[in-house]
């Protein structure tokens, strides 16, 4: 029986991790719509192009680039150059190019008309995260030795490094779609907000505040679309939202149902809704006005670890 592939203009949720499968649910109803078996390693990180027509899946020690809008098994591209796992992956905003970070300690970018790399930053450790800065000229990423790293695509150079605490690894980072400010997570739970000012094309980083956020590691921070809103996910099997209103990040829902390790999340285009991937092999997509779960992917039946949001603001 041929899989009946949801239309374009539908809400489509990506998810992945240790069992070796990325599984594309219609997010509404909960259907799993496809599935790609992705045997030869775990997914760390998905991304969806900015087009919606790709999906870029990280893994051990390679990208794969899929057809979102197939039913094939097989990549259109493979990007190949790291030697450790990928940690994360982010598109340009016209889709030119691809940037990478990998355990093997090196942030690169790729063109993305032939599987080759532009840029090649050595952090000199594992590197944890990566983020497009939104003005597409700089990359922000951080490090297992507790670094938070700016790179300038067009000097070719590093024109940051924060250590916010000593060897205490940064885990995660995320910078508002207007430009305005960095938020970075470690593994002691604690978030580090800088605001982002823009200097002769260049952003200037201004230390606001710190806050603990969860009382275990932080695995993933991620500001809303409307910058309004910070969600922090946590080893503690817990995803918490924060207002960003003044720069207070005072709690607004603790989202609770997950049962072990909460790795990863994506807000809706509106930023009305969450998606999150648990240890507890469970993706959720919640309501952020009620704190809900209205819907949950089972399929998985090992960590889902990485999701993606396929989502039109119709």
């Amino acid at each position: 029986m041929s899989v009946q592939y949801p239309p374009q203009h539908s809400v489509l949720l990506v998810s992945s991790g240790y069992d070796h499968t990325i599984r594309f649910w219609e997010a509404l109803s909960g259907i799993c719509s496809r599935t790609i078996q992705h045997a030869d390693t775990q997914v760390n990180r998905l991304c969806i192009s900015p087009n919606k027509r790709f999906l870029a899946a990280a893994g051990n020690p390679h990208v794969r680039l899929y057809d979102i809008n197939s039913n094939s098994q097989l990549p259109l591209m493979t990007f190949e150059g790291h030697t450790n796992n990928v940690t994360a992956v982010a598109f340009h905003c016209d889709g030119k190019w691809l940037a990478t970070s990998s355990e093997d300690g090196t942030v690169k970018v790729w063109d993305m008309r032939a599987p080759s790399v532009q840029r090649n930053y050595d952090h000199k450790s594992p590197v944890n995260d990566l983020f497009i800065h939104p003005n597409q000229g700089e990359l922000i990423s951080c490090d297992q030795s507790g670094r938070v790293s700016a790179w300038d695509l067009g000097e070719d150079s590093c024109t940051h490094e924060l250590i916010p605490e000593e060897d205490v690894p940064m885990s995660s980072v995320t910078v508002a779609s207007d430009g305005s400010m960095l938020i970075a997570g470690n593994n002691k739970g604690n978030c580090y907000v800088w605001r982002m000012l823009n200097h002769q094309g260049a952003s200037l980083l201004q230390p606001v505040v710190k806050f603990q956020a969860h009382p275990r590691y932080i695995t993933r921070c991620v500001l809303s679309p409307d910058v309004k809103h910070l969600a922090t996910c946590s080893a503690d099997a817990t995803v918490n939202i924060w207002s960003t209103d003044d720069m207070s990040f005072m709690l607004e829902r603790r989202l609770q149902g997950h049962q072990r390790w909460v790795w990863d999340c994506a807000f809706s285009a509106d930023s009305t809704y969450l998606v999150s991937a648990s240890s507890d092999h469970v993706a959720r997509l919640w309501e952020l006005s009620s704190g809900e779960t209205i819907r949950q992917y089972s399929g998985h039946h090992k960590a889902a670890v990485c999701v993606a949001l396929n989502d039109y603001q119709i």
